[in-house]
């Protein structure tokens, strides 16, 4: 009888690193070809400003008010929660509810708020102002990961249906459409002196978060063992499954980041405008899979990078801020992001076709 030894089994440290090095492998060239693409956009904008705008003025499109309040800060929400939808992406998931989990997040935030008087301190309210949406959105998406873990459905199934559960709780939940109700604000220590505070006439907060999420998002796909067990578990789950992964809690854990991520988005929305609604973040949800998909992200999983989550939203805020500035119909939106999912995956299906063509020509 042979004596050789049994080989061990993987430990957690190398498990993913594979899956992670091919996809950084592929998401630094992708990178480069979204920045070409960000680059090219953003000069046929340019080059239309200068055209449309009128002697004396500045370029419609290259003028500093447009650049911070018509592109940077509306897509910081996109951009965080893509950075969130990313992580569910990379296993081979999918969140739809993201954009409804940001509404209830910020219409909680508020109805907490709300009952503080407007020159509360700061120790009082801040800490409430962020962990109420936080905790809303973690706990949304706790759910949603227990269902397709639980009932092993498929998470487009599980998530369209709390899509419309948790909106539906934003609609019902609160006594009014809008909050505050008529009469009351939130304390302006968290909405004058922190989410709307100036600094070089522009109002940093909402870029700032998003570059923290980014950079978060960042560090926990590329230096985290838990980064390099979600791109093992959409490269191969069975195979993870096998190395000894815990995939069930891994897939948990996805989901509560997505919901963490709405939950941010909610509370940057509530702090800048002041006030949440049950409209708050309807339709979102398609602009954040986009930018994801158009960032990199493979819906068949195995990956995706939080700096592609960022460029992704990039480009679909420059095609956004070109309708305004080309004058188009606002309903070309829909119709341009669409295209851009569906185009984003027919270059990654052939992409992979054109992998397997070579490997096989070898």
């Amino acid at each position: 009888m042979s004596s050789s030894p049994i080989p061990p089994v993987s430990t957690a440290a190398p498990v993913g690193a594979d899956a992670l090095r091919t996809s950084r492998s592929r998401g630094l060239a992708g990178e480069w070809g979204l920045v070409i693409v960000v680059l090219i956009l953003g000069a046929i904008l340019a080059g239309y400003g200068w055209h449309d705008a009128p002697a004396g003025r500045p370029n419609t499109f290259l003028n500093f008010d447009n650049i911070v309040d018509g592109v940077a800060t509306p897509m910081s929400y996109y951009a965080i929660m893509a950075v969130g939808l990313t992580v569910v992406v990379i296993t081979g998931g999918i969140d739809i509810s993201v954009g409804s989990i940001m509404a209830l997040a910020a219409l909680g935030g508020a109805a907490v708020l709300q009952g503080f008087p407007v020159d509360a301190p700061a120790w009082r309210v801040l800490p409430l102002a962020l962990l109420v949406p936080l905790a809303i959105g973690v706990v949304c998406g706790l759910v949603n990961g227990a269902l397709i873990v639980g009932l092993r459905l498929h998470p487009f199934i599980v998530t369209l249906g709390t899509m419309s559960v948790f909106r539906g709780l934003a609609n019902v939940l609160p006594e009014q459409k809008t909050l505050p109700a008529a009469g009351r604000r939130l304390p302006e220590a968290f909405t004058t002196d922190l989410m709307r505070v100036e600094w070089l006439g522009i109002q940093p907060m909402p870029l700032l978060i998003m570059l923290i999420c980014i950079g978060l998002g960042w560090f926990y796909l590329h230096s985290t063992v838990a980064g390099r067990e979600t791109y093992a578990v959409g490269g191969n789950e069975e195979a993870a499954r096998f190395s000894g992964l815990r995939v069930d809690r891994i897939k948990l854990r996805t989901y509560a980041l997505s919901g963490l991520t709405a939950g941010i988005a909610g509370f940057v929305s509530l702090g800048r405008f002041g006030t949440a609604s049950t409209s708050t973040g309807t339709g979102y949800e398609l602009t954040v899979i986009a930018a994801a998909v158009v960032g990199g992200a493979s819906l068949a999983g195995g990956r995706g990078t939080a700096l592609g989550a960022l460029l992704g939203t990039l480009i679909i805020a420059l095609i956004e801020n070109g309708i305004l500035i080309l004058r188009l119909a606002q309903e070309y939106r829909l119709v341009i992001i669409g295209l851009a999912i569906v185009v984003a995956v027919a270059l990654e299906r052939l992409g992979q076709h054109l992998r397997r063509s070579g490997g096989s020509g070898r």
